[in-house]
């Protein structure tokens, strides 16, 4: 017995039909009727011929008709009650060919439009099915399966293998890695472990995790990320709210000026009204420039370009707050770093051991794990994360005792160790390698790094720290460099010397240290000041930030990047242009997709202005030189220039991705590094 269906009612079945799908397979059947229509009519003199060019005309003024009559009832005079005015007179004067062909091309230019913008929606969309719908959660002592939505902050999750986070949560049991690449286009998995936060939407790769919920589904940074994305598809670039302004008084100009162009070829030139064999007719001459000068590929010149990219940039962990942000990137012509948590990761990585007078690195390694073991210092999860990635475990140690601002003491094998600055482990430095632990520690201080003193037993060592430079870093500076996009300049609050090694290391331009909030400010000012002699393209000043701390510099700027932020909501709210991604790679990147945006959008509007110019002008010429633009001409001209934008502007979706310039950082992360250990 087959299954009952239901039925199709009459409001389903018009929804279906005046969709974009369904508007492309009636524009399909109209363009076939109307093609087998003409053969007929023309090649075999059948009678047949033209009613199927009637039937392709009526098809064509269902679909434009309504959307006129929606403009109408909307107190708007605009291109669709052009078009549907045009093909009428056409069919007046005896050429339903022409009119069927103009609402054809137009309908199926609309229907590739909705189309396209369909697929750009799509693009972003996408985000959506990255949020799960239920979760495995620890209620009322069992393990149970709940809706997501259902979720508070403060729930214990399970998260397994191949399941994504169901919201935003902190790990409390278990390790494992975590594919993000869906949200921040990063294509290696981020490990994570007890204190580390997780983000609603990415999936776990490894081994089963415990987690406790930090916020609602409503609250995660995955909906804020959907939400933001979502209405930068409704801010308009100044060049489209231009357009918007103007269309509707346009379309009434263009009406106008082929009605003044009919009264006057027809009674100040003597044209024939409807025209005879020998002359087309002031009302032919007069639709056929209604009809090219119609402004439908101007309107969509900079929407389409604009939904495309933000669409492809969203695809790659980047998102621009609208049209607005894109334009206001593209014209960049210098940038100001924060350094850091912006140009380095702003926490500090081992990435050298220095054992002077230690015969054992593992053993060092193993006791300064053991001493650092309950500490939460930076310095701390350093030396931790380094021992753990080379499989060593902490030493056993008694009697663990900290000192503030000096460092750790505790009993090994029955004599004290201690680790710290230099001033307090001096007694247990042998006397005579003192002069050479103080030279080494001068070194480190004068590169900029961060050195510490562990000793014991006879022994000693230096643990050479620094914060590590984000990856892409060089890409960024590099590729920057080569766009034109100069001074790049560093504002940090830390240290001359740190400061100085970053920069120099990177080659950015210039750098300011020891800087307030306030210094920066104005940092950014003169920096503005000394761009105004170069051309409104290459006049904009962008700050790039973590933020939070540099909130203030980010809202002067006239274009604001955060990036590593997809937890930050401080960064949501205030960038221009959010970088989801660690990689600073993404930097060039996004302002190559704007400038490529920005140079599609003047195509796009060269190709619509010079189709209405060249072919209004070829009209009036050609009526009063004998040689008439046919009809027919004059709607591919129009029609086709629509569908070259919208092609024009689906480019931007194959925009290439982001370089992977695969650094030393980039295949050992910070997690992971093994620290170097030097010969004594």
């Amino acid at each position: 017995m087959s299954t009952p269906t239901a039925p199709v009612t009459a409001d389903g079945f018009l929804a279906r039909a005046f969709a974009p799908r369904g508007e492309l397979f009636a524009a399909i059947l109209a363009g076939l009727l109307l093609g087998v229509g003409v053969f007929l009519d023309l090649s075999l003199k059948s009678p047949l011929g033209s009613p199927l060019i009637w039937t392709s005309l009526g098809i064509g003024m269902i679909y434009g008709g309504r959307a006129a009559l929606d403009a109408l009832r909307g107190g708007v005079f605009d291109i669709d009650v052009l078009m549907v005015v045009g093909a009428a007179l056409a069919a007046y004067i005896g050429h339903p060919g022409e009119g069927a062909l103009l609402l054809f091309l137009f309908v199926l230019a609309g229907a590739l439009e909705a189309l396209a913008m369909e697929r750009t929606r799509r693009e972003v969309e996408a985000l959506h099915a990255l949020m799960p719908t239920d979760a495995l959660v620890f209620r009322n002592g069992d393990w149970v399966m709940a809706a997501a939505e259902s979720l508070v902050a403060g729930e214990r999750v399970k998260i397994r293998p191949g399941e994504r986070v169901p919201a935003d949560a902190k790990v409390e049991v278990g390790a494992s890695s975590f594919d993000q690449s869906a949200i921040t286009g990063e294509s290696i998995p981020r490990e994570v472990e007890p204190g580390d936060e997780l983000f609603a939407g990415t999936i776990n790769t490894d081994d089963p995790i415990e987690a406790v919920v930090l916020r609602p589904v409503s609250e995660s940074s995955l909906q804020k990320i959907l939400d933001l994305v979502m209405k930068a598809r409704e801010t308009k670039e100044p060049v489209q709210r231009t357009i918007d302004r103007i269309s509707g008084p346009y379309a009434i100009g263009v009406m106008v000026v082929s009605t003044i162009v009919l009264l006057i070829w027809w009674l100040g030139f003597g044209v024939p009204f409807l025209g005879d064999a020998t002359h087309k007719g002031a009302l032919y001459t007069a639709i056929t420039l209604l009809i090219v000068a119609s402004p439908c590929a101007l309107i969509i010149s900079t929407p389409t370009a604009t939904l495309s990219a933000i669409a492809r940039a969203a695809r790659a962990g980047v998102l621009f707050k609208g049209g607005s942000s894109i334009e206001r990137l593209a014209n960049i012509g210098a940038v100001c770093f924060d350094k850091t948590g912006t140009l380095t990761y702003g926490r500090p990585r081992l990435y050298e051991v220095h054992p002077v007078a230690w015969s054992d690195g593992r053993e060092l390694l193993a006791v300064a794990a053991a001493l650092e073991a309950d500490s939460t210092h930076p310095i701390a999860v350093a030396i931790r994360e380094v021992a753990q990635s080379r499989g060593i475990a902490p030493a056993q140690l008694s009697s663990v005792n900290h000192t503030v601002a000096r460092g750790l003491e505790g009993q090994w094998n029955g004599q004290t160790v201690r680790l710290g600055s230099f001033p307090f482990v001096q007694d247990l430095v042998p006397v005579c390698f003192r002069a050479r632990v103080q030279q080494l520690l001068g070194r480190v201080q004068n590169r900029g790094h961060v050195g510490v003193t562990i000793a014991g037993g006879g022994q000693c060592a230096v643990l050479i720290m620094a914060d590590a430079v984000r990856p892409g870093a060089a890409t960024l500076v590099r590729q920057l460099h080569a766009m034109g996009v100069r001074p790049l300049k560093m504002l940090t609050g830390d240290n001359r010397l740190t400061a100085a090694r970053v920069a120099e290391s990177l080659g950015l331009d210039a750098f300011e240290a020891e800087m307030l909030p306030g210094d920066k400010l104005n940092a950014v000012a003169a920096l503005r000041h000394e761009l105004a002699g170069r051309p409104p393209n290459r006049r904009g000043v962008a700050v790039i930030g973590d933020g939070v701390n540099d909130a203030p510099a980010l809202a002067s700027a006239d274009a604001a990047l955060a990036i590593g932020t997809i937890g930050t909501a401080a960064a949501l709210e205030n960038a221009d242009v959010v970088l989801l991604g660690e990689s600073l790679a993404t930097v060039p990147w996004s302002v190559s997709l704007a400038r490529r945006t920005r140079r599609t959008i003047a195509i796009n509007i060269t190709i619509a202005l010079g189709i209405i110019g060249l072919m209004g002008l070829a009209t009036l010429i050609g009526s009063r030189t004998g040689h008439d633009v046919p009809l027919s001409v004059g709607v591919l001209a129009h029609e086709g220039g629509t569908l070259l934008v919208v092609l024009n502007s689906l480019l931007l979706l194959a925009f290439p991705s982001v370089a992977k310039e695969v650094s030393d950082q980039q295949k050992l992360p910070a997690r992971h590094a093994h620290a170097a250990v030097q010969p004594a």
